[in-house]
């Protein structure tokens, strides 16, 4: 499809050269679809594009991805240093699209145009918690407040400048929204601003960072475009989305980036940032060599191990679990597991068992969504995730989709719903929260720890027990 359009495409630009009769070039999309790729510029962020453990991720480059892939070429990114180049780069036609976060204000829709919004957010005034909550922009001024250069908040701070008149900030012109965030957490400057996405991400990560003010609600996110005549790209971008509306696939994307951030606790967020410090360092090489033997990823397994114990070798529960990753002694029996309370033991047994977990899930059920019911299962039980599954496609839903799934698992504790399943009773509202907390586990290790040189553990990985994949 794509080699012909564009044969199609290289034949009227020869015909035109040779003729003199064409006064116009091939729609923009036939052009891109010549060239063979799409050009986008956005930004590193984690509301929009970044490398994972697994390569990229981020909303908006899964969407952009799509949206290259239903044209038939190939995607280029480019990634901006910072938020003030991305305007000039579709302007002067370096980029095609600019997918970047981008809210739409009026003086950039005098730059660009925009294409359909696809989601709203809320703009924030941000401070740190304990150093006196501002009630209006009047207990702003005098304070340091910083923003990005090029940024949707500097336009905000220049509208509320007229009837603040008093009011001052700097416009960093290196820095990007999240090094703000961080600059307030840390105390170097008093005040930024956010939007409401990008706050409850770094919240995650900064948990001393709360809420003064709400500036503005209802902001539009939108892609930008070139403000040529020709605007068929707008157009197709118009249809990808009405497509990804109604897939659901928007509703997947939302849940899977920013669902996990709306559970924040602010004392655990605390104390888990204090524990990578002090008590992963001991654990990471056990961690890290059960991944490779269990082929499950080592922050995953940290993460579970975190959610399971605060990375507590001799952990207990009255209900007999132990060790850091809690093992039953039935599973460890299974798994020829002696000895629960010994971590290197307990952090394999754990890698084991998840994966064991894991292959049950049917392979049709992409990613993340069958990681997220891996992870349900170990919590409740493989069994009461496949009657929430039932319970699922029972009322209309997507048993393969965890957003789904994770709606209706609260329903095996309710008789109306339990007792039309094989299991019976559970309280489904655990793996809920046990997913969740994990998830925001996981996406604090994917930013804070980067890969590097394995920190030995204090004791020997030899501990008896053969690091081979479990084939169970």
């Amino acid at each position: 499809m794509a080699e012909s359009l564009r044969y199609i495409a290289l034949t009227i630009a020869a015909l035109c050269s040779l003729l003199g009769t064409c006064s116009e070039p091939p729609p923009l999309t036939e052009q891109i679809q010549y060239r063979g790729k799409l050009r986008v510029i956005t930004r590193n962020s984690p509301v929009s594009y970044y490398i994972g453990p697994n390569g990229p991720m981020g909303p908006e480059y899964e969407l952009v991805q799509r949206f290259a892939d239903s044209l038939g070429v190939r995607l280029e990114l480019l990634v901006a240093d910072n938020l003030d180049e991305i305007i000039p780069a579709v302007e002067s036609g370096q980029a095609d699209i600019a997918a970047a976060g981008l809210t739409i204000t009026p003086e950039r829709a005098r730059q660009v145009a925009f294409g359909p919004a696809y989601g709203e957010v809320s703009e924030h005034l941000i401070y740190k918690l304990n150093t006196g909550r501002p009630r209006s922009l009047s207990d702003v001024v005098g304070a340091r407040l910083e923003v990005a250069a090029g940024s949707s908040h500097a336009e905000t701070l220049k509208r509320l400048r007229h009837t603040h008149p008093d009011l001052v900030w700097i416009e960093n012109p290196v820095a990007e929204n999240e090094e703000l965030l961080v600059a307030v957490s840390t105390g170097e400057i008093d005040y930024t601003l956010a939007d409401s996405n990008e706050f409850a991400v770094s919240q995650l990560f900064h948990p001393e960072l709360r809420i003064a003010l709400d500036l503005d609600k209802d902001r539009r996110l939108a892609w930008a475009f070139g403000r040529q005549r020709d605007q068929s790209l707008v157009a197709a971008a118009r249809r990808h989305f009405e497509t990804v509306l109604e897939s659901g696939l928007m509703a997947d994307l939302q849940e899977r980036y920013f669902g996990h951030a709306q559970n924040f606790d602010y004392v655990g967020t605390r104390t888990f940032l204090r524990d990578i410090n002090r008590k992963l360092p001991q654990y990471r090489y056990l961690f890290e060599k059960a991944a490779e033997s269990s082929g499950v990823n080592w922050r995953l397994l940290a993460a579970i191990g975190y959610q399971e114990s605060h990375w507590n070798p001799g952990a207990t529960s009255p209900t007999g679990v132990r060790g850091m990753m809690m093992l039953t002694e039935a599973t460890a029996d299974q798994l020829g597991i002696d000895n629960r309370l010994d971590p290197t033991e307990s952090i394999v047994g754990g890698a084991r068992y998840f994966a064991r977990v894991k292959r049950k899930i049917p392979e049709r059920i992409p990613e993340p969504d069958r990681t997220f019911m891996a992870l349900a299962a170990y919590n409740v039980g493989f069994g009461h995730l496949e009657d929430a599954r039932i319970i699922t496609q029972i009322r209309g839903g997507n048993p393969d989709v965890w957003l789904d799934v994770r709606e209706n698992l609260p329903r095996l504790a309710e008789k109306k719903w339990y007792s039309r399943v094989k299991r019976g009773y559970a309280r489904g509202w655990e793996p809920v929260t046990y997913v969740d907390n994990i998830r925001n586990y996981l996406n604090i290790l994917e930013w804070k720890v980067p890969d590097g040189p394995i920190q030995q553990a204090s004791r020997s990985i030899d501990a008896g027990i053969t690091l081979n994949s479990d084939s169970g």
